[in-house]
């Protein structure tokens, strides 16, 4: 019998700790009560009330418009930037450009959103842009913020590439620029997608950046919920929380299962490869066999 040992406890309690919350977060979204510490009973009540409240659903439709934005600009700008701490190795002021690709990862949020409210309020008085603060100064700052999560992951993926791929295109003439489309962004896809996936949680979940450089009528959701927590949490947020943990779970069993099938079929295509290498090679030795009898 084997014994329940440390590793395995410090295992469950640890899964325990992150999961358990999440679970409470969604049965007392089903809570018949006002209260959200009182359980009056099951219902659904509060997720078919999430209809009539046109604010909180402005919120998440708004926080998901940025985020998807934010995934896009994030993952062009930090491509872009890793692939010149990677390839473009000699210039001047290259360590200040790593530098300043980089500064966002350990700057914290504050001075960040200070920084870019004054630059924006600066803007306004020197070219009338922008004339207030909205969805796009929040995405600006979602995506300076999220380019250098970007950057680093793309860099770690570009130093692993066998650079004699992409000489061996060129020398067959193919140009850098299409060398770049057609061989290095598919190589590095995977990283691409994973600093998309980044940036997108990043930009759904921050609300000091949003905070700063935010204006009239573009509240996004994590400051909604910040708002109405200072109040009393409400059901409502309860619901909205479940629905998002509900599309990140199916997001990410979906991302799951066809990565899964994916390798399935490389290791297939591959054994079927092997095989019919190996039933090639071997009709030859049979016919000269037969011919030797």
């Amino acid at each position: 019998m084997k014994r329940f040992g440390f590793s395995k406890f410090m295992l469950i309690f640890g899964l325990s700790f992150i999961y358990l919350p999440m679970l409470i977060l969604v049965i007392y979204s089903f809570n018949a009560s006002k209260l959200v510490t009182v359980w009056g009973g099951w219902s659904v009540k509060w997720y078919a009330g999430l209809l009539d409240n046109t604010q909180l659903m402005g919120s998440v439709v708004r926080s998901l418009e940025i985020a998807c934005y934010t995934a896009i600009a994030a993952v062009a700008l930090g491509t872009l930037a890793a692939f010149v701490l990677t390839r473009v190795t000699r210039f001047k002021g290259r360590t200040l450009f790593g530098g300043l690709v980089t500064a966002p990862l350990v700057m914290p949020e504050v001075i960040t959103g200070l920084s870019l409210l004054l630059l924006f309020v600066a803007m306004a008085q020197l070219i009338g842009w922008p004339q207030e603060r909205g969805l796009v100064t929040i995405w600006i700052a979602h995506t300076t913020f999220c380019a250098a999560y970007v950057a680093v992951v793309v860099s770690a993926r570009l130093r692993e590439l066998d650079l004699s791929i992409e000489e061996a295109a060129m020398d067959l003439g193919a140009r850098p620029l299409k060398v770049f489309f057609l061989i290095t962004i598919p190589m590095i896809a995977p990283s691409l997608a994973a600093g998309g996936m980044m940036s997108f949680a990043l930009s759904l979940d921050d609300l000091v950046l949003a905070s700063f450089v935010s204006g009239p009528g573009s509240t996004t959701l994590p400051m909604e919920v910040f708002s109405a927590v200072r109040l009393g949490v409400k059901p409502e947020i309860n619901a909205v929380a479940s629905l998002i943990l509900l599309a990140v779970s199916i997001v990410t069993f979906m991302v799951w299962y066809f990565s899964r099938r994916a390798e399935a079929n490389r290791k297939r295509a591959i054994q079927e490869a092997m095989d019919q290498t190996a039933s090639e090679s071997w009709q030859p030795q049979n016919q000269r066999a037969e011919a030797t009898a």
